[in-house]
């Protein structure tokens, strides 16, 4: 990967130092780093630092005579494979959503053709304001790329969300993004995604909490590293993402028939949150209320979608992947669920957070034949973002 360079703009943040150990990381795994330091960044880390580890010229000023008399901005931002902005402070992002260009990073910013890769870093409350939660979502819609922020302890001494992501965590993001190509161009991957729904009379059905949010996400960024994606969505409010190929259905039958139809496949995702039970006996005319009382509703087992997709056989994907939504003893129950279900790796989460089910964050186990990986709490798509990277290494 020695031919790929990426242009690292470093924001005004205490978290800049970790732009030294990701410069260093980047150089190590054979990437050219051009660093951009804004004025804001230059308060906590030093040009000479930067240029020392990068090898590279340090660019800061938008105005600089030597080299905008070549437009510098222009041939910074088309000159990298990747734009990484380490860290994305609330202001960088406030003015990429919006597009402004007053300053060399901005600029940089609006005048790239190239994919932008995001490690947000602010204070918890800066990060939960409804303005950074607009400016996420637009920066979101227009493509760009996010990793972070973790959850922790801060430099203001407040803990939550807003710790930058670690530099190996960047760097994983970063080499995902520089593959050669699409990594999963011509691979197939089904995903389904969102709540079932088990009618119990025309009217009145048994379903769930399911948003769609997390499966959609997922086929999104499959998508977007170059994979043919059908989704296998039961109802949702959410629009289908360009990039993909939905098939809408409601029961867990239906969503298992439309689950085969649509293999052979390469990877199979089951996001989606299948009802375990459905009414036995479904009325053909709304039930109404009577003197006898509510009627007595017999329950039946629906299929088992993840455990028919990973059993062994010639049209078994490569690879599946499982979704456990927990209330309790998280990690001991997905470990149990993965043996006994026979995928290849479990995706866990503890519903019980707030603004996890129905919301727009998730806080996750990948239980693994290796073991347990604990990834902190991220928006969605990045948590999306980030198993895609990992399933496109294991192919």
């Amino acid at each position: 990967m020695a031919e790929k360079r990426v242009l690292l703009i470093v924001g005004g943040g205490v978290a800049a130092y970790k732009a030294l150990e990701l410069t260093r990381l980047l150089r190590k795994a054979g990437v050219a780093v051009r660093p951009l330091l804004t004025k804001a960044g230059a308060a906590f880390v030093t040009p000479l630092s930067l240029a020392s580890l990068a090898e590279d010229k340090v660019y800061q000023d938008l105005f600089s005579l030597t080299d905008e008399a070549e437009m510098g901005h222009i041939q910074l931002s088309r000159s990298a494979d990747l734009v990484v902005v380490v860290p994305a402070t609330a202001d960088l992002m406030a003015k990429a959503a919006a597009g402004l260009a007053n300053d060399l990073a901005s600029t940089t910013l609006l005048a790239t053709d190239k994919p932008v890769l995001m490690a947000p870093a602010m204070n918890v409350r800066m990060w939960q304001h409804a303005a950074t939660r607009r400016n996420l979502a637009t920066l979101q819609a227009d493509g760009v790329h996010f990793v972070g922020p973790d959850e922790g302890a801060m430099a203001c001494g407040e803990y939550g969300p807003g710790r930058m992501a670690e530099p190996p965590a960047i760097l994983e993001a970063i080499l995902g993004l520089l593959q050669t190509g699409a990594p999963l161009a011509g691979k197939h991957v089904l995903v389904n995604a969102g709540p079932t729904l088990e009618a119990l009379d025309p009217v009145r059905f048994i379903s769930n909490r399911s948003s769609g949010q997390q499966g959609y996400a997922i086929a999104t960024a499959l998508a977007r590293l170059g994979a043919r994606v059908t989704l296998v969505s039961g109802p949702t409010g959410l629009a289908a993402p360009a990039e993909v190929t939905r098939v809408d259905v409601e029961s867990a039958r239906e969503m298992l028939a439309a689950c085969k139809a649509a293999l052979p496949a390469d990877v199979a995702v089951c996001v989606a949150a299948v009802a375990d039970w459905r009414p036995d006996e479904v009325y053909g005319l709304k039930l109404k209320k009577g003197r006898e009382g509510p009627p007595a509703i017999t329950l039946v087992e629906n299929p088992d979608i993840l455990a028919e997709l990973s059993a062994s056989g010639p049209g078994r994907p490569k690879l599946v992947v499982g979704f456990a939504a927990e209330t309790n003893d998280v990690e001991a129950h997905a470990v149990a669920k993965r043996q006994r279900k026979g995928c290849d790796w479990i995706v866990a989460n503890d519903v019980t957070e707030p603004g996890v089910m129905g919301g727009g964050e998730n806080a996750v186990l990948l239980i693994t034949a290796a073991g347990t990986e604990r990834w902190e709490r991220a928006p969605k798509s990045e948590v999306a973002q980030r198993l895609a990277l990992r399933i496109a290494q294991s192919l």
